[in-house]
């Protein structure tokens, strides 16, 4: 159990993650912030009074001062205006992007040596700016997207061969959204590649479904986007950190070469363990694989480029 995990933005992104956090027994102190601090505070509350059911002991804080990040292990940034039906993630760019730089100045002031984990949208664009920034080894900044997207897949997948989920493990790179690249070849059941167990067809839907993941959601819901699932994603990065698990799990890294990629963040497998990104896993892609993760990362770089223009 690490000492302290803050989370800023007190969302239901933010909200879900620190109940998951506190089941998991995963930090001794939990600390929301959010610009609304009586809504940060009735959060923290609400969740603290699970404690009983839950078994745990961690003590859940509500705050809107940054302060109150102070010496904290991991945060957590989940702040920024979500999305909404007939918006994709650059929409949400120029204003997220103000945002982030608000908070990075608070986090670099008040939890110097911690890790951070972006979840806020485009969050491939939004955790190179936080390099960036801080300057920080690139181990200690890590984006949530690749285990969202293949923990869809992987659920999409289980329904359709009518298999345990527990026997499902999807690799999905590639940028947050629509030029993700999952990788079938590389997606198994119990060691089986789906290629043989599904037609061309039916993972060519899978494929697009999980593409279209976050957007399934926001359109069924309306009022809101998802949380659950993007909750239990960052709990699974934190878990790996605090235990030293090194687990090998698809997360927004910089790339510093590899991929044949220089200063670019993007989902690729990663290594993660108590140094936080300890080291990125390069894999053997075919042709078109490679085809694929280089128009998604043309994507992205040409989102990053509009950093300057925006702050």
């Amino acid at each position: 159990m690490i000492n302290k995990v803050s989370i800023i933005g007190a969302g239901r992104v933010g909200e879900s993650t620190a109940q998951m956090l506190a089941v998991q027994k995963l930090a001794q102190q939990i600390v929301l912030i959010d610009l609304d601090e009586q809504y940060a505070k009735g959060v923290a509350l609400d969740i603290q009074e699970t404690a009983p059911v839950y078994n745990f002991d961690s003590r859940l804080v509500g705050s809107s001062d940054i302060a109150s990040i102070k010496d904290s292990g991991i945060v957590i940034i989940t702040a920024g205006m979500p999305r909404k039906p007939g918006m994709d993630r650059s929409d949400v760019l120029s204003v997220n992007l103000k945002i982030i730089d608000q908070i990075m100045d608070g986090v670099m002031q008040y939890a110097p040596d911690s890790f951070v984990i972006v979840v806020s949208n485009p969050v491939d664009v939004l955790t190179y700016y936080a390099y960036q920034k801080t300057g920080w080894p690139r181990n200690r900044i890590v984006g949530q997207a690749g285990i969202l997207d293949s923990m869809r897949m992987s659920s999409f997948i289980a329904d359709a061969v009518n298999f345990s989920i527990n026997d499902v493990q999807a690799m999905v790179l590639g940028g947050h959204g629509d030029t993700m690249v999952p990788l079938p070849r590389l997606t198994t059941v119990s060691g089986v590649s789906i290629e043989q167990l599904l037609d061309k067809e039916s993972i060519e839907n899978i494929i697009k479904r999980t593409r279209d993941g976050g957007a399934e959601i926001l359109n069924l819901k309306q009022k809101s986007s998802a949380y659950d699932a993007p909750g239990a994603a960052v709990t699974t990065m934190v878990e790996a950190i605090v235990h030293n698990k090194n687990r090998l799990l698809p997360c927004i890294g910089l790339l510093q070469g590899e991929y044949g990629k220089n200063d670019l963040a993007i989902g690729i497998p990663v290594v993660l363990n108590e140094n936080g990104m300890d080291r990125i896993v390069e894999l053997n892609l075919t042709k078109e694989e490679q085809q694929a993760f280089d128009q998604s990362a043309q994507v992205i770089t040409e989102l990053t480029d509009e950093i300057q223009t925006l702050l």
